[in-house]
């Protein structure tokens, strides 16, 4: 079970666009907002002074699933992978597949394939006390590796450009 979140971004306003496609300037913001303007008998759109779209922000979080590829698709480029990590111990990997579930190491795996920014690992076995003892060889995998708690929480922002 899964989803993406995904908060698109506009495109840069690019002035030089607007005046080559003769758009007034007493529409720019509202243009500039995303909104279509009708203007003394012509309708005036946001590509029409807008660069091409930007990089927005993508978390993705998936749980009660062993691996597979389609969470890899999911979770491509995602600037935060919450995903389950249900054990953390190597000996643990039969009851992992028996009851549908992933290891850290997997998940660390499904991160890097993904090419995610950040893995937050969650839904731990009541059996592991302290998920933290198994992330070595997470971060070999997966750098960017961190154990989920209670109450963590981030704050993603755009990328910025120089120019912006």
């Amino acid at each position: 079970y899964g989803y993406s979140q995904i908060i698109q971004r506009a495109g840069r306003f690019d002035s030089e666009k607007a005046k080559a496609n003769d758009v007034p300037m007493k529409v720019w913001s509202s243009l500039q907002k995303g909104k279509t303007v009708d203007w003394e008998g012509k309708t005036y759109t946001p590509d029409m002074v807008l660069g091409p779209a930007r990089k927005g922000l993508k978390v993705t979080y998936c749980t009660d699933t062993r691996p597979v590829p389609t969470i890899v698709e999911h979770a491509k480029k995602a600037d935060l992978f919450i995903c389950e990590g249900m054990y953390g111990e190597p000996e643990m990997v039969s009851k992992a597949k028996e009851n549908r579930h992933m290891m850290f190491t997997e998940a660390a795996q499904l991160a890097k394939e993904a090419e995610a920014s950040e893995l937050w690992l969650t839904h731990y076995s009541p059996s592991l006390i302290r998920p933290d003892d198994f992330m070595e060889p997470v971060r070999k995998i997966f750098p960017a590796a961190k154990p989920g708690k209670d109450r963590k929480s981030a704050y993603l922002t755009f990328e910025k450009k120089e120019n912006e």
